[in-house]
């Protein structure tokens, strides 16, 4: 009906059914305070008197209600809250113009207690919340919760989230995903996403974000819409009519005269202008009712209802984290490999160092990677060393293994002299700043039978029955180069040395430690130290490289181990990447931040070793959009495939010996130009690239594997849904064919235009619609990486 309609129809209303409507309101609300009077308890008699007053107040309001007219946006309606009890634990109901009370705010003082809604099972939560979720700023994540009420009302949920200091920074309407179970979801984001280091000027802001967040989830009682339901039936059938439609604009005016609802005076009006025309009965009952379900007050429903019986389930806290915590490219190589050449007049090998391996950080910065990984640059015993391809007896002038820590040299908080001084390293670190690349060092917890700590304190290794100390072993494996730190003897005393060379190395300018094999020392050594690191650096990140049990990665994730390698690089078929694509990018990416890499100097699969360039194609993409942080070992680019025979690692493997590399020969392979595309499309789309906003895709071929990556409008800087599609060929020498299936309507895609879509790694654009045909063949584009134009 038209607006001026609805006026003049409010205006006749006023005049001409004053004097009927009056005495019958009068009667009706008389009538329901005097059964809210009688309803109420001797025990509660304060609460009587406050109601009894209510009530009234209410009656002699509802006198009046009819005759308002344009004066009525002055003077608002009576307030419909009693005066709170003096007791925290009285509950005082709210009344709407009728008498009719509203489901109240039930006090909980015990966390066992619940509200008026049920809150439950709110997600994210492990082990009881005694470990944070943790999240990178600005990045999206998913929270879910169990929320529901007795019989058949209604009801609706909220997910707000709070910084450390107490301020609410989102709030958003969750959504029920399942009925059935009364399962609610919502994408929230702590924060603004940021690529600033933690060197630069500008990270004092950021670091004011992180810390411990606050997640509360809110339920209540929809009563706008359970009402709408049952008015919709009734005026449907005729059925008890005028009581539905009364009561319903009772309910808009109360909905309009509560605080909680966060209304401006529009929307009040709004709200009001619509009770007026429900209560006037010179229009249809349709008519009527469609005052009330307007598009306006629809999108105001969604936006600023009314909540009654607001309860809160138990907060949960969400640890936000700095930049690269998450999202994160690294690149690993060897310093002493960096610029390394062969002496042609005496056939040696003369490795690099800290000056030339600025080669290194720059092959990183071309690709698009952000942090450069060193493997250990400490001295290198002697005793037992180790020569090429893990030899027992090396040569004269073979180099050791790097994880052969400490000589007569030094141990951890030494510089290997034949890579430089500590005041080289500083400069190194110095340069990959001014590159914006941040330095990771790796930390191998273990030492040669030289290192100094054999000496100085004989109690941190394990003896055997003869007086000698025992070597590493992990059967059949044996590391005779290597002794292992044995933690029951004097744990405080290991902890606090590890702590003064972490700290060494920090002030040195490393950012991020990768540890190795943190999984064969206590997890309660790992928590005291990273507890005590962080407490003073709280910028400092951890890569845990144990490849071991389940719980164990867990376990380390727990007490501080920021990201995780993972069993990626043996998840090769379409059902077993499937599947970990989900375990990644799921509720365990709260805790354990997988971060996938292809291979390493300790893994060269038989994927990598039989599919060839194409392999290694395929293996990247997967890396690079399959997960939000992803690595690369320095030689991938050049197809080193060759196994040691036995073994699934390289030959010649560089842990043991100084690479010599033709970098020019890089080009003919196309994989370095094919990191920095993909690299550029993270950059580009980085807000997709969080642990929690991967939906793989049907595929009706068992080579073929789809997934995407998709933030919602509300949560992207330009108010539009943001999309990525991978669609990956896995078999790396023939083509394959599928149809991809896209749930349009799940990634914001409006059914009936289709989406449009450009590949990123070729330029190339397509419509897609629900069903999509793809063909993908080793020999022209092993991938697809879609962006979808809204």
């Amino acid at each position: 009906m038209a607006t001026q309609h609805r006026v003049e129809g409010r205006t006749e209303q006023n005049t001409a059914t004053t004097s009927a409507s009056a005495e019958s309101t009068k009667t009706k609300a008389r009538a329901s305070a005097a059964a809210a009077k009688t309803a109420t308890t001797a025990s509660a008699a304060k609460a009587v008197k406050t109601t009894k007053e209510t009530a009234e107040k209410k009656t002699t309001t509802r006198k009046t209600a009819t005759r308002r007219t344009s004066t009525r946006r002055a003077s608002t309606t009576a307030k419909t809250t009693a005066k709170a009890a003096a007791k925290p634990d009285v509950i005082t109901p709210v009344f709407d113009a009728y008498g009719e009370a509203a489901a109240p705010t039930i006090p909980v003082t015990d966390p066992i207690q619940f509200g008026r809604v049920a809150v439950m099972d709110v997600t994210p939560n492990e082990e009881a919340n005694r470990f944070p979720a943790r999240v990178e700023l600005g990045e999206t994540f998913r929270v879910t919760a169990e929320v529901f009420i007795e019989g058949r009302t209604k009801v609706g949920a909220t997910a707000i989230l709070r910084n450390p200091r107490g301020r609410e920074m989102m709030r958003r309407a969750m959504t029920c995903t399942n009925p059935g179970l009364d399962r609610w979801e919502v994408d929230l984001r702590a924060g603004e996403r940021s690529d600033v280091n933690p060197w630069e000027p500008e990270y004092a802001a950021v670091r004011r974000q992180l810390g411990d967040w606050t997640l509360v989830v809110q339920g209540w009682e929809d009563t706008y819409r359970s009402w709408l339901h049952d008015a919709e039936i009734k005026v449907n059938v005729n059925d008890d009519v005028d009581n539905a439609l009364r009561e319903g604009a009772a309910l808009l005016r109360r909905w309009a005269d509560t605080e909680d609802a966060h209304l401006r005076a529009a929307q009040r009006g709004l709200l009001l202008d619509a009770a007026d025309e429900m209560d006037d009965e010179s229009f249809s009952p349709a008519e009527r009712l469609a005052a009330a379900k307007s598009d306006e007050i629809t999108a105001l429903h969604a936006t600023n209802p009314l909540r009654d019986g607001l309860s809160e389930g138990a907060a949960k806290t969400i640890r936000v984290q700095r930049p690269k915590s998450s999202f994160a490219a690294w690149y690993q190589f060897f310093p002493r490999s960096e610029g390394a050449y062969v002496d042609k007049a005496t056939g040696k090998i003369v490795q690099g160092t800290f000056r030339t391996a600025v080669i290194g950080l720059e092959r990183a910065k071309a690709e698009g990677f952000d942090i450069v990984y060193l493997p250990p640059i400490f001295p290198i015993g002697v005793t037992n060393r180790k020569g090429r391809n893990n030899a027992l007896v090396a040569g004269p002038d073979d180099p050791g293994s790097v994880f052969g820590v400490g000589s007569a040299e030094g141990g951890h908080d030494t510089v290997d002299p034949r890579l430089g001084t500590m005041e080289d390293f500083e400069a190194f670190v110095a340069k990959a700043h001014d590159m914006g690349l941040e330095i990771a060092l790796d930390f191998a917890l273990q030492c040669s039978p030289d290192h100094p700590w054999v000496k100085a304190h004989p109690n941190w290794f394990r003896h055997k029955p003869d007086g000698t100390i025992a070597f590493a072993e992990n059967p059949p494996k044996k590391y005779q180069d290597i002794y292992p730190i044995d933690f029951n003897a004097d744990m405080p005393g290991i902890e606090k040395e590890v702590e003064r060379i972490l700290e060494l190395w920090i002030k040195a300018g490393v950012t991020i430690f990768r540890v190795d094999n943190p999984h064969t020392k206590p997890v309660r050594f790992w928590q005291d130290v990273i507890a005590a690191v962080t407490k003073r650096h709280p910028e400092i990140l951890f890569l845990a490289e144990a490849f071991t049990r389940p719980g164990m990665m867990r376990a380390l994730s727990y007490v501080g181990f920021t990201q995780s390698h993972c069993y990626f690089p043996w998840r090769n078929t379409k059902e077993e990447l499937a599947e970990y694509l989900a375990e990644t990018n799921g509720d365990d990416g709260y805790y354990q931040h997988n971060t996938f890499w292809p291979s390493t100097p300790d893994i060269l699969t038989a994927y990598l070793r039989d599919n060839g360039i194409a392999g290694h194609a395929v293996r990247a993409v997967l890396a690079s959009m399959g997960s939000p942080s992803w690595g690369m070992y320095s030689g991938y680019e050049l197809i080193e495939n060759v196994q040691r025979p036995g073994f699934e690692e390289q030959i010649d493997n560089e842990k043991y010996e100084i690479k010599v590399r033709d970098w020019a020969n890089a080009e003919k392979y196309g994989i370095s130009g094919l990191l920095a595309s993909l690299n550029r499309v993270r950059r580009e789309h980085a807000g997709l690239f969080g642990y929690h906003n991967l939906t793989v895709l049907k595929t009706d071929d068992p080579n073929i594997l789809a997934f995407a990556r998709h933030n919602p409008a509300e949560l992207t800087a330009d108010d539009k849904p943001e999309t990525l599609i991978v669609v990956v060929n896995l078999d790396g020498h023939n083509a394959h064919q599928s149809m991809v299936h896209l749930e349009l309507p799940d990634f914001g895609i409006d059914p009936a235009a289709g989406a449009h879509v450009r590949d990123e790694l070729t330029g190339r654009e397509f419509d897609w619609s629900w069903d999509n045909y793809v063909s993908l063949a080793p020999w022209a584009d092993v991938a697809h990486v879609l962006s979808v134009r809204y």
